[in-house]
């Protein structure tokens, strides 16, 4: 008997608990979640003022895993240790860590990751993580909604006239086009062995 799953996301399906137990693995989720995020940004290559990282497909994967609230939580918590001095992000030296780093040339790509673990997570609210068509779609908005502001960002803070586009844009497409289809792989095939474990 196929199984209904739509209206929540993978992690609630995984071990799903109840009272103290759902907020130590809620905490538990969140810690795995940073620790992705920082061990994913140190996967870097170095192609301008903004490296190619597997940052941006542990940020979507975990939005749409996760959830909006899950995921913002994770999210947050990630930021938060980096503003601390902490080295999470992708280029953090002993001279450039912290909120100098975050406000530095990756500064709007940071509040892309947060608009789109926001959206990921409705998505996947809604059962596009189910569909790798769909999952695949939800990535490229994703990606979209980390460009946008992470463009604008390099713009007001190298001026219009630099060639922001070979730098914040053009080095990233063919690497996130291969993890816009990782990721459309791998989270519905997380839910079909999730719904042949509970049928």
């Amino acid at each position: 008997m196929a199984m209904q799953m739509t209206g929540t996301v993978l992690s609630e399906e995984i071990l799903p608990a109840e009272g103290a137990a759902l907020w130590v693995k809620r905490a538990v989720l969140v810690g795995f979640g940073i620790l992705a995020l920082a061990a994913s940004s140190k996967i870097s290559i170095p192609v301008g003022p903004v490296p190619v990282t597997m940052g941006t497909f542990a940020v979507l994967t975990i939005g749409a895993a996760y959830g909006a609230r899950l995921g913002l939580v994770t999210m947050l918590g990630y930021m938060l240790i980096g503003m601390l001095g902490f080295d999470v992000f992708a280029k953090t030296t002993a001279e450039l860590n912290g909120w100098e780093y975050m406000t530095g040339s990756t500064g709007g790509y940071l509040l892309g990751f947060v608009l789109a673990t926001l959206v990921l997570g409705a998505l996947a609210r809604k059962g596009w993580d189910r569909s790798p068509v769909k999952m695949a779609l939800a990535m490229v908005l994703g990606n979209v909604l980390i460009y946008i502001p992470g463009i604008l960002w390099l713009g007001q803070l190298y001026g219009w006239d630099k060639p922001i586009l070979d730098w914040g844009l053009y080095p990233f497409l063919v690497a996130d086009g291969i993890k816009l289809v990782l990721a459309a792989m791998i989270l519905p095939a997380l839910w079909a062995i999730v719904g042949k474990a509970r049928g």
